[in-house]
Parts: C-alpha cells; structure tokens; sequence
C-alpha cells in the first residue's frame, strides 16, 4: 500500500501547537557545545598556509623558518601527505550519457593554485596563537598564470584555461524540455526576454567551521560543524582508504549551515590525515576571511530567460540558458545545484513548453555548491522577474497575470512538461489570502499620493513552488539523474521502562528544530509529553545511518520516518495493552495520553506502565510479544514534495541616494499540516531575511585578477535587524498526499520567495522614472545609477570598464557577478 493510501495516525494534541523549542535553553544560556569548545588532551593546533594567487604554478616552498618556531611539532605540504590520500574530494553527480570534467581535489595543493586562498601547506603546534605565527614564516614561491573570473569571458576562445588538460573551461553542458519552446515562441504574440544575473553570495552561518579530529587505536573521530555526517564518514573513508566503521564522525551543536556545511571539505580529510600520521588530536578553526575565501559560495549565474504568451497573458513558451560558474574545483554537488530547480522552472504556471540549457564553466574562483535553496531560488527569481515584465509589457496586473497562469487547484497532482509531478497545490488560494492580508487597491492609492510628494514606494509579489523532501532515491539516484548517492532517511524510536523515550535520527539540525517538532510528531504516537522525549542525532556511532539535513527534507523526509517508527512502537504498545486488558488489539485507542479500549476509558493504562510491562513482561503477556519496546524506520518517498506561497513585498526607494529601505512584508506560505508554528514562523524570517541579503546587500566580488574584494563582514554585507522589517506571516494549509503526515518542507521557502519580490517591488516603485529593470543586488549606487541612466541625465553616470561592465562600489569590475549597467535591459 502506498503511502498516499495509507491513513494519517491520528494524533493526541501535541501535532500543531507552538510549543517552545526544547533546544534552546542551552544554546541561549552560553551552554551549547560547539566543535570549537572541545578539547582534547594533548591536542594539537594547526594554522593553514593558503595562496595569495588566482592562478598560479607552485615554484618553491620553504618550511625551514616555520619548522624552527619552539612550538611547531611539523609542517606539511601537498607532496609531505602525498600517500595519505587515496582519492580526492568527492563529486557525486554523474548524470547518464553527460561527461563532467572533474579534476582531482585534494586538500593541500601540488604544483598549481587554481583560486586565491587554495591549501598549499599546514603547520601543526602546540600553541593556537603561535602556530598562525609560525603559518607567515612559511615562505612559497610562485610563477603566476593568467586568470579569468568572468564565466561568458571563460567560454570565449582564446580566454586563458583554469585546467589546459581539459583544453576547455566549459565543465558540462545539460538540458531537459517538454513540448515545443522554439516554435511556441515563434508563433507567440509576444515574447519577453532578460538577461538575469544572480550574482555569487556566501552561506555566512554564525558559527565558521571547525574539524577536530582525535586517533584511537585503528580509528579516528572527527568533530566537525557539518551538516551531513553520515555522508561525511563515507565520503573521508574512501579518501584515506579506511573501513568506514573505523571512522566516527559527530556533529555537536552547529551554529548555522544555510547549505555551506552540505559538503566535506579538505580541511576534515587533512585534520584525520594528521590526526592518524601524528597520533594526536589536531584541530582546526577557520577565520571569518577563511570562510570566505574557502567555504563553498553559492548562485552565480547568468540566466538568458525567453517568455512567450497571447495577448491575454496567457504564457505560452519558456526558454532559459544558464551559464553556470562553478569555480576551479567540483566539490559534493558543485555542477548538480544549478540544475536541481529544474523541477519547478515553469514556477507556478501552466506553461506547455518548456526548454531548459545548462553550461557549467569553470573559472579562478573557490567553487559554488548549495547555498539555502540550491538552485530553487535562482529558478524562482528569474520566473517570477519575468512574470512581472510580461505583466509590464502587457500592461497587466501583477497579480492578475499570475491568475490567468496559475495550475488550477482541481489539476493536481499535476505533471509539468518536464515530466515532474506537483503532489498538491492550491496557488489561486494563497494568493487570495495574501490579497486578504494586503489590501492592494488602498496601496495603489497611497502609492500615487506619495508620487505626488515625491514619495517613491513600489510593490512587488512572488507567488512560489518549490521541490524539497529530497528525495525519492530511484529518481535522483545512479539509475536517475544520476547522484550516487540515496536520499532515504531512518529513525529509531526507543520506550524507555518508565515511559521516557529517545528518538535517534539520522537528520542533522543546524538551527531548524528537530528536537522539538520530531519530539512532538513521537509524542502524538506514544502518549508522552514531549518534554519526555530526547532526540539525539549527529553521531555516526549513535543510532542507524542517515543522509543528513539539507533540501527541506529534514521534516518530509526524517520526521516522517520518526513519525512511522512511533506508530510501530504504538501498535507494538496496543498488542501489550490488549493482552493485560483482556481486550483484543484493534479495539484499543490512544486518547489524552492513555491507551484505552474504545468505549470504556475506565480500562485504559498509560504508555509507562506499558513500557514497564514490555520491559518486565508479567506472566499475562504471551510469549509470543518480544521483550522491550523500539522499533526503526527507513523511509524513502515516492515522490519530493512541492510547498508553496506568495509573498508581497513593500520598498520605498530614495530616489536621490538610491537607497532601499523595506516598508512591509507580508507572506502566505503552505507546507502542509504545521507540526509547530513557531518553527515555522522562524524559517520565514531567517528564510526571508536571507533572500532580502542578497537582493539588497550581499555579494561576492572578485576583480579580474582573481583576487576576492569581499574576504570580510566589513566588505561583505549582511542584513540586520535594523534593515528587515516585521513579518506578517500567514498561512494555508494543503496538505501532501506524498507522506502519512501531509507535510512539506519550509526551511527554505522564505529565500526562494524573498529576492524577486524585493526587485518587482523596487521596479514598481520606479516605474515613473522610466527603470524597468534591474539586477540584483540593488545597492544604492546601483539603484542611483538606474535612476540617472533612466532619466537621461549624467548625474556622473556609472563608471565604465573597457568591457563596458559597470564598477562596483569598490571600483573594481564585478566579475561574472554583475550586469551590463545596473538598469540592463531596463532603462527605458
């Protein structure tokens, strides 16, 4: 029996209600245990030597001076650790009948530098402080090499090569389609097409990464602030040629992920590679610069985005090239992310034919791989940006050109052009509701009110699907799209004999709130108070195995299957509860907290007094009941899951000083059932904040030589509370017909909803200045340059390189980052 035939185990009240998260006292009280807390005796610092260039061959290096600091105990290079590894980094996408170009990654360079900040030495000590020291007294020689960072410069001929054995820097090329794009697009009465840039941004969590890594006997422990360690262990098993039972890897408390610790990294294969040579524990910290420079950026591409439709808006055709930079190196999933949207690039849409071309490059930067939403909020950016300059060129409603698109309610489960299949949706309903919450037609008025003061405010919407619960391991596996790697999840749940219980799972929370909802889905299962169940997760040795938290999955995925443990355990708890009640098990019920037979809730006992029986079974229980009370589940769905939304965003722009400031946000977001409200009230904001950062703020610039302008908090910027404003958060509630509990993920959502409402909402309010569109991130200078450009006066115009790029706020040309000119394809 499928799991959308099988019938939802109804709950005991917990399911729904905003209880507080049981994680936070400690994490709030300085109490946490992060991997930078730990130490170990006798344990050993390291401090990292990394290069200064973007691109060059490795002439010399020198360790003498180093080696002579008292405190150094050895430095290492790439050469010295040579036989450590017997592979390198791992990459595992391999798509059926496409060639990726990988080359080998290992964790100290040998022989070039392909991006500022590569691994080219380790120095080992007793003391952190003067072991960085003696990091400066390593001297490297180098024969630099040209670079390039522009990712269209890269696929030119002639353009200087980031590896001259490939003799190309095009990585991959990609593509999938339904229906006819090219002839639809002929026939179309109109056609729409931008050129959308969603420049390169950092993860940025609070917490930078850290590996220690302690030897014991044959094996080795690795902490580390990873998302996935299950997948960490299997991955650094392969690289030091290790049983994977003699590797441990644990996650204590993570101090935020945002995708950036989806990824094993070179520095936890070097801390176990010195760890094991050394036979000590060695630890490793990175700097906010390190983190940076060398932890995995994310988007980075260029969209070339076609839209054709009827003269009633009624869309047609959609075609999209991305040109994908993915930097020197493939890591995890590098070449992966930019097509892992493809599910949902028609967005909400009824739209027939569809063409989608992906060309991944390389080029002299540090790689890209999963930032919060991995491909699903630059799919949704360009889609929902090109919805609102159809609606502009039609000159429709926003809103009501999203109406005539949208999937009717009564279509699902709906399969798309590409072949995927939407489980259930119900966008004209979410959207009402925001109209509900937003009262459009009193803000048009204000809005033209404030015009008249010179007041410029603007709105835009964003109306989102995303695909998450990742994932169906026979659709995205090796026989699939081809990562090798499965996606299913595990849990074990465990009664205690005096009816405490612990959940193990093989998700691993950064921050989302595992803790507290998979406490609440168990107690709804078991008649125990949440505050009575532990949830234990991140330790490779505890519980069974698990791929770990990213993609939304954690809940779909991971509290599903904690979900159909507990309801083994509960039947298991109805067999015991019948035999000492002399009742048979299909008419025993779970009701406030006790399991009673079902019209007589005088005979009823509760789930510690039946824990105490499965543990000291009495003589009335049959021989044939085993002892103890635990059960494990493996889930693997049938399908991903599609959550939903729209948000409406409210700016007012400066018109003289180009500066954004963030009125109102009011957002309708659907995951399905709420398992706790409060947790998903905190995934909108971090989740919206994190888009507004990048429409608004972040960005990561290299110059053309290669050389990072953003390696710190001071260049690179964030949003804080001061620049977002209260969320108005609202909700719908569709359920999934994927899984049991109807679910669907949200940890995401905010991010891939949040960007291109902030640039409809700024292209709104400038309208009557002639911008109709702009590239992200909308920074004041660029904004005041769009102003000056549409309004055809110099104003000191945007400063011009020889390409005819615009400069950023550094002076220096935004790599492969930026637009043509801030207004491109939008000065009217």
């Amino acid at each position: 029996m499928s799991s959308a035939e099988e019938s939802r185990t109804p709950g005991t009240g917990w399911v729904g209600q905003a209880i507080r998260r049981k994680e936070d006292p400690p994490l709030i009280t300085g109490q946490g245990n992060y991997v930078d807390d730990i130490t170990l005796p006798g344990m050993l610092h390291t401090a990292i030597v990394r290069s200064p260039e973007a691109h060059a061959t490795i002439a010399s290096i020198d360790v003498t001076a180093a080696r002579d600091h008292p405190s150094v105990v050895e430095v290492f290079t790439g050469d010295d650790l040579a036989r450590e590894f017997e592979q390198g980094l791992a990459m595992v996408w391999s798509p059926p009948g496409v060639e990726i170009k990988t080359p080998l990654n290992l964790p100290l360079a040998r022989g070039e530098v392909k991006h500022v900040g590569q691994a080219v030495a380790v120095v080992v000590g007793t003391d952190r402080y003067a072991t960085v020291d003696a990091a400066e007294d390593v001297i490297v020689e180098y024969d630099p090499k040209p670079a390039v960072v522009d990712p269209e410069k890269a696929l030119e001929d002639g353009s200087p090569l980031v590896w001259e054995d490939f003799g190309t820097n095009r990585t991959h090329q990609w593509g999938v389609a339904g229906g006819d794009a090219e002839a639809a697009l002929r026939e179309a009465e109109v056609t729409v097409e931008r050129r959308i840039v969603n420049h390169r941004t950092a993860g940025a969590p609070i917490e930078p990464r850290s590996s220690i890594a302690d030897p014991h006997g044959d094996g080795l422990t690795l902490y580390s602030s990873t998302q996935i360690p299950h997948i960490a262990r299997f991955v650094l098993a392969g690289m030091l040629g290790m049983a994977e039972d003699r590797i441990r890897v644990v996650a204590p408390d993570v101090g935020g992920g945002f995708g950036s610790k989806l990824q094993v990294y070179g520095e936890e294969a070097l801390m176990l590679a010195l760890a094991r040579r050394l036979g000590r524990p060695v630890k490793w910290t990175e700097t906010r610069s390190e983190h940076m420079t060398t932890t995995h950026h994310g988007r980075d591409q260029i969209n070339y985005v076609t839209l054709g439709a009827d003269r009633e808006g009624k869309v047609t055709a959609l075609k999209a090239r991305h040109v994908c930079d993915l930097g020197a190196y493939q890591l995890l999933l590098t070449p992966f992310i930019p097509e892992l949207g493809f599910p949902v690039m028609g967005g909400c849409y009824e739209i027939p034919n569809i063409q989608l071309e992906f060309e991944g490059v390389f080029t002299n930067k540090f790689a890209t791989d999963a930032v919060r939403g991995a491909g699903r909020p630059e799919a949704t950016h360009w889609i929902e940006v090109m919805i609102d300059q159809l609606a502009a060129e039609l000159d429709l409603d926003p809103a009501e050109i999203r109406r005539r698109n949208f999937i009717p309610k009564e279509s699902f489960p709906y399969e798309t052009p590409l072949g995927i299949v939407y489980d259930s949706g119900d966008y004209h309903g979410s959207l009402e509701k925001l109209l509900e919450n937003f009262d459009m037609d009193g803000f048009r008025r204000e809005q033209a009110e404030g015009r008249e003061r010179g007041v410029y405010r603007g709105v835009g919407l964003s109306t989102y699907v995303e695909v998450c619960g990742l994932a169906p391991s026979r659709a995205v596996g090796p026989q699939g799209v081809g990562l090798q790697s499965a996606f299913w999840e595990s849990a074990v749940v465990r009664v205690h004999p005096r009816g405490s219980a612990t959940v193990y799972t093989g998700a691993s929370p950064h921050g989302q709130g595992h803790d507290t909802g998979f406490a609440q889905i168990a107690a709804d299962r078991l008649g125990i108070d949440p505050a009575n169940i532990e949830v234990l997760h991140g330790d490779t040795d505890q519980g069974p195995m698990g791929w770990g938290t990213y993609g939304s999955r954690s809940l779909a995925v991971g509290g599903e299957a904690v979900g159909r443990a507990a309801v083994k355990v509960q039947e298991k708890a109805k067999r015991i509860c019948a035999a000492l009640l002399e009742a048979a098990p299909e008419d025993i019920e779970l009701s406030d907290g006790k399991f009673q037979v079902r019209g007589s809730p005088d005979k009823a006992m509760t789930m510690a007094e039946i824990a105490g029986a499965a543990h000291i079974p009495p003589q009335e229980l049959p021989t044939d009941i085993e002892p103890g009370l635990e059960e494990t589940d493996f889930y693997d769905p049938e399908n991903f899951v599609f959550p939903f939304g729209a948000h409406a965003c409210v700016v007012e722009v400066d018109v003289e000083t180009g500066k954004v400031e963030i009125v109102r946000w009011v957002a309708v977001d659907d995951c399905g059932p709420a398992i706790n409200p409060m947790l998903i009230d905190g995934q909108i904001h971090g989740g919206v904040t994190h888009g507004i950062g990048q429409a608004l703020y972040e960005q990561i610039v290299y110059d053309d030589e290669g050389q990072l302008v953003t390696g710190s908090f001071v260049d690179y910027a964030l949003p804080t509370a001061a620049e977002v404003p209260m969320f108005e958060t609202d909700r719908t509630e569709t359920p999934s017909p994927v899984n049991r509990l109807g679910v669907k993920g949200v940890g995401e959502a905010g991010t891939i909803a949040a960007s291109p409402a902030v640039v409809n909402a700024v292209t709104d309010a400038l309208k009557p200045l002639g911008v109709t569109y702009m590239n992200m991130p909308l920074t004041p200078m660029r904004v005041w340059q769009a102003i000056e450009e549409a309004r055809g006066r110099d104003g000191g115009g945007p400063a011009r390189t020889e390409q005819g790029r615009s400069l950023d706020e550094h002076g220096r040309g935004a790599a492969g980052s930026g637009p043509t000119s801030p207004g491109e394809g939008g000065a009217a």
